[in-house]
């Protein structure tokens, strides 16, 4: 299932630059995976001081990756919610050559959070169940491809996992979150070729 199109984010040169920082990439990954939340629980989950939450998440606001959730909290208590499920970096328009350094700084702090992730699961792999061990998995995979192969390669997985995304809908109750971090990354200066 492909999510729908008001869940989806295409950044733009605003919304790249409010997500160049890796405190605000995190927030908007937090909100997405647990919902709603305190600028104060966010900021235990970080390891930040809830002050730099709450700048975060008010500049997220301000471009419109969060939003106030109204129905929970009360005046002490500001409550924030989500507004996309997903964030896609489509650079057609030249937006890498127009902000170069706001499109490293954003894949910077997308790498950082896989990273995390990583790392994460990583460490509760011994205490994980074992039929959960088994799918765990670091691939890596080297192929020799042109352009339109790599573009390809890039949309058959987009398909793949669409079918696998549950956007909107309920996960069946022995479900767990899984990431799956493709990537597809050119080396354009491979040193078997020189």
């Amino acid at each position: 299932m492909t999510p729908s199109p008001e869940n989806v984010v295409v950044l733009d040169a605003k919304g790249l630059r409010a997500l160049a920082h890796p405190v605000r990439v995190q927030l908007v990954d937090l909100l997405r995976k647990h919902g709603p939340s305190t600028a104060t629980r966010l900021a235990e989950r970080l390891g930040v001081n809830s002050g730099t939450a709450s700048y975060h998440l008010r500049r997220l606001a301000a471009a419109g990756f969060v939003e106030e959730d109204t129905e929970r909290g009360n005046a002490r208590e500001r409550w924030w919610r989500s507004v996309h499920r997903t964030t896609r970096l489509i650079d057609e328009g030249g937006l890498s050559e127009r902000e170069p350094e706001a499109v490293l700084a954003y894949m910077q702090s997308i790498a950082a959070l896989y990273n995390l992730r990583t790392q994460q699961a990583l460490n509760e792999m011994q205490t994980m169940p074992e039929p959960w061990r088994r799918v765990l998995d670091l691939s890596s995979y080297a192929f020799r491809l042109t352009l339109e192969e790599a573009g390809q390669l890039r949309e058959d997985l987009s398909e793949l996992v669409a079918r696998y995304r549950r956007d909107g809908e309920e996960a069946p109750p022995d479900a767990v979150r899984v990431y799956l971090m493709p990537q597809v990354l050119p080396e354009l200066d491979d040193p078997e070729e020189s």
